[in-house]
């Protein structure tokens, strides 16, 4: 079907091993890098990224996914990890016929397409990853603990607070661009969530608690940019920094932002995907702080 400004834009209801999941494609017809597809956090669908792609689509076409335990798609029990959730995104791009890929991960996600391009090194052309670390802290391990019991006893609200809480940064750590209005949009956000999307996201945090965040092999053959809000407390700059050291990656900083970067500062990381995956120059970037370059080991 036709989006507005010429986008075409198709759903795909798939199956892999029997969980049905929800593919979107959009394209206006660019072709000037591999097509980019977009993993979100736990909380995000194949929507939470539409406002990209009037800057990604005059690139490229991109691919952004309801996978298993997900928005639409069926639950996921807990037992699933990554590395299945990585071989349904593997899934979707060979169903259909998307050759390799650029990967776009971030937080939850971020987990995901490291995994991809240790298993499916073939689908990677260039892998980005957000708001990523080695593994999850003890501070978030309390957290997905405590959320939990909020929500055996429906303690919404607070529930709500908390999360905005942890995902944003203190006050005084920094000075966060739109900060009052998207603390507004999560509070909203998390309060709201149905019965079915609290299931899908305390399971999402239960996943993260029973499986490895990342693992140390295969190494990724893919180029790697590693980035992160500069005032990020939840997976802060010297976290990402060791993962791009061990990735042998270029790691970046964007200024004015925390672990939410991907709305408070949506079009200048719309500008940095573009970038990346067009292998065009990052620096003289003026939302970004000077970036770093790792070897490979």
């Amino acid at each position: 079907m036709l989006h507005s400004a010429g986008i075409e834009v198709s759903d795909h209801e798939l199956d892999f091993r029997g969980f049905r999941y929800v593919a979107r494609t959009a394209t206006a017809g660019a072709q000037a890098t591999e097509p980019i597809v977009v993993l979100g956090g736990s909380s995000q669908d194949r929507l939470s990224w539409q406002r990209y792609e009037r800057v990604l689509l005059t690139h490229s076409s991109m691919l952004t996914l309801e996978l298993p335990g997900y928005g639409d798609a069926d639950p996921l029990p807990v037992e699933h990890g990554m590395g299945f959730l990585a071989d349904a995104v593997r899934h979707a791009v060979d169903t259909l016929s998307l050759g390799p890929v650029n990967v776009f991960g971030a937080c939850f996600g971020a987990s995901i397409a490291l995994r991809l391009a240790q298993q499916h090194p073939d689908r990677v052309a260039r892998l980005m990853l957000g708001g990523t670390a080695e593994k999850i802290s003890p501070e978030y391990v309390a957290s997905a603990h405590r959320w939990r019991r909020m929500v055996e006893d429906g303690q919404l609200d607070t529930l709500a607070r908390d999360m905005v809480q942890q995902f944003m940064s203190p006050p005084d750590h920094g000075f966060v661009r739109r900060r009052a209005a998207v603390a507004r949009l999560m509070q909203q956000r998390f309060a709201h969530l149905t019965e079915r999307e609290l299931s899908m996201d305390i399971t999402h945090h239960e996943r993260l608690l029973s499986h490895p965040w990342s693992v140390p092999a295969p190494h990724v053959t893919a180029p790697v940019l590693v980035f992160t809000g500069e005032h990020d407390t939840i997976t802060p700059p010297p976290v990402g920094r060791r993962v791009a050291e061990g990735l042998g990656a270029r790691f970046a900083t964007i200024k004015d932002s925390d672990h939410l970067v991907q709305i408070e500062r949506d079009m200048d990381l719309a500008d940095l995907m573009a970038c990346f995956f067009t292998d065009q120059s990052l620096d003289d970037l003026s939302y970004l702080n000077p970036v770093e370059h790792f070897a490979a080991v």
